[in-house]
C-alpha cells in the first residue's frame, strides 16, 4: 500500500479564533487531503485519523475494531480495562450484558411519553429566568438544569441531593486540568452512586435504576451503568442546548426562521446536532490487520474517528459548513453508529425539541450579553465540546 497523502503530527486541539462552531482547521485540512491520514498519538505511538463520513461510519460498524479501553494504544503506558458497567469502553459480549437491559427503557415511545415532563421542567426554568431578569448565564439557568433534572428523575436521585450531585458531575466532565480535583469529583460521584444503588436495591422506587436492581447485575455493575447514563444524559445535552443557542444567536436568519415556524424544530435539532457535533471524536483499535481507505491498519493500532469532520464532509452533505435548519437530511453521526450508537439519543431529541423553541419563543429579543469572542469555550481536550458560560440578555418589555 502507498503512503497516505497527508499526515497529522498530533491531534489538533485549537479552533480558529472567531470560529467556535467549526472543527480545528488542521482536521478540516486533513479531510480535504483524503478521508484517512497518519496520526501521532499523544504518547508518541503511531496511529490513524479518519475524517471522512463513509470511513468513520464503516469503522463504527466493523467488529474488527475494538472499543476496549485497555487496547487503546495512545499513551506510553498500559490503560486499565473499563470498570464493570461502563459499557461504552467494551466489546461484545460484555457490552451487550449491560446495554441490552437498557434498550427497552429508552425507546422512542417511552421517551416521547416524557415530553410533558420536559415541557414542565423547561417552563419552570424559563419562569425563573424571566423572574430574575436579564442578564443570565444560559448554561446555569437553562442548559444544565433541564437535562440534569430529567436524568436525576430517571435514575431516582432524591430531590434534596440533586444540587450537590450536579456539582460533582460538572467537576469531572467539564474538561478541567487539575487532576486532583477531577479524581476527587469522580470518587465522590462513584461513592454517591454506590449508596444510591444500595438504596434502590433495598427500597425500589419508580425509576430506571430501581428496575435494573431486579436483575443479576451486581452493585458494581449497576454503579457503572448509572455513571454512563448520568454523564451521557447530562453533559452532552446540556452542551447541545447552550452551544446550539449560541449558534442560533450567531445565525440570526436561522433563529428568525425557527421562531417564525416552530414546526421546523425537528429539522433544526438534527441540523444543530450535525453542525456542532459536541461529541467530537471517538477511538477504535484494530483487532487484526484491516484495509481502510486504501491503507492497511495494522493490528493493535488505534484510529481516531473525527465525528465533526465526518458531519461536515461535502461528499455527504451539501454546503456542510453552513447552518441550515431547513436542511432535509438523515444519517449524521452525532450519536455515533453501530452497536455503540447513543442509547439516549431519543431522550436528547425530546429535550432539544422542547427546550430550544420554548426559549426563543419566551424571549423574542434574546441576544448575547457579551461580544461573541468573549464567550467562554470548553477546551478541545474536553470529551464533550461546548461553552463554559453563555451570558445572554433580553428586553424585559418584549419578553
Amino acid at each position: 500500500m502507498g503512503e497516505p497523502v497527508h499526515a497529522v503530527p498530533m491531534l489538533p486541539t485549537a479552533r480558529r479564533p472567531g470560529c467556535p462552531f467549526d472543527p480545528p482547521e488542521e482536521l478540516t485540512d486533513a479531510r480535504r487531503h483524503g478521508p484517512i491520514s497518519r496520526l501521532t498519538h499523544f504518547g508518541g505511538n503511531p496511529g490513524w485519523l479518519v475524517t471522512g463520513y463513509d470511513l468513520v461510519r464503516s469503522v463504527l460498524a466493523d467488529p474488527r475494531f475494538s472499543s476496549r479501553r485497555e487496547l487503546m494504544n495512545v499513551v506510553d503506558y498500559e490503560l486499565p480495562p473499563a470498570p464493570p458497567g461502563e459499557f461504552l469502553l467494551m466489546d461484545e459480549p460484555r457490552h451487550g450484558r449491560y446495554r441490552k437491559p437498557l434498550v427497552g427503557k429508552f425507546t422512542v415511545r417511552r421517551m416521547r411519553l416524557l415530553t410533558e415532563r420536559v415541557e414542565q421542567i423547561t417552563t419552570a426554568c424559563l419562569d425563573a429566568m424571566e423572574k430574575a431578569g436579564p442578564p443570565a448565564d444560559l448554561v446555569t439557568s437553562f442548559a444544565k438544569p433541564i437535562p440534569a433534572i430529567v436524568i436525576c428523575e430517571l435514575l431516582g436521585v432524591p430531590y434534596e441531593d440533586r444540587g450537590s450531585f450536579q456539582e460533582q458531575i460538572d467537576a469531572f466532565v467539564g474538561g478541567g486540568t487539575d487532576e486532583d480535583e477531577l479524581m476527587a469529583a469522580y470518587t465522590a460521584t462513584q461513592d454517591y452512586l454506590a449508596g444510591l444503588v444500595a438504596a434502590k436495591r433495598a427500597h425500589p422506587t419508580d425509576d430506571v435504576l430501581s428496575e435494573l436492581t431486579d436483575s443479576d447485575l451486581t452493585e458494581e455493575e449497576l454503579k457503572g451503568i448509572a455513571l454512563v447514563l448520568l454523564v451521557a444524559g447530562l453533559d452532552t445535552t446540556a452542551n447541545m442546548l447552550s452551544l446550539g443557542t449560541f449558534a442560533l444567536l450567531e445565525n440570526p436568519a436561522q433563529l428568525a426562521a425557527l421562531r417564525a415556524d416552530p414546526a421546523l424544530a425537528d429539522r433544526a435539532v438534527e441540523e444543530l446536532l450535525r453542525y456542532l457535533s459536541v461529541a467530537k471524536s471517538f477511538m477504535r483499535t484494530a483487532l487484526e490487520d484491516v484495509e481502510l481507505g486504501g491503507q492497511t491498519i495494522e493490528a493493535g493500532t488505534t484510529v481516531v474517528l473525527s465525528y465533526h469532520t465526518a458531519n461536515r464532509d461535502p461528499e455527504r452533505f451539501a454546503d456542510p459548513d453552513t447552518l441550515d435548519i431547513r436542511r432535509q437530511h438523515t444519517g449524521h453521526l452525532a450519536f455515533g453508529h453501530g452497536i455503540h450508537q447513543c442509547l439516549g439519543q431519543q431522550l436528547a431529541r425530546v429535550e432539544l425539541r422542547v427546550a430550544l423553541p420554548a426559549l426563543i419563543a419566551r424571549f423574542p429579543a434574546l441576544r448575547l450579553a457579551v461580544p461573541a469572542e468573549e464567550v467562554g469555550l470548553r477546551p478541545e481536550t474536553a470529551d464533550i465540546y461546548g461553552v463554559t458560560s453563555l451570558p445572554v440578555t433580553w428586553d424585559t418589555e418584549a419578553s
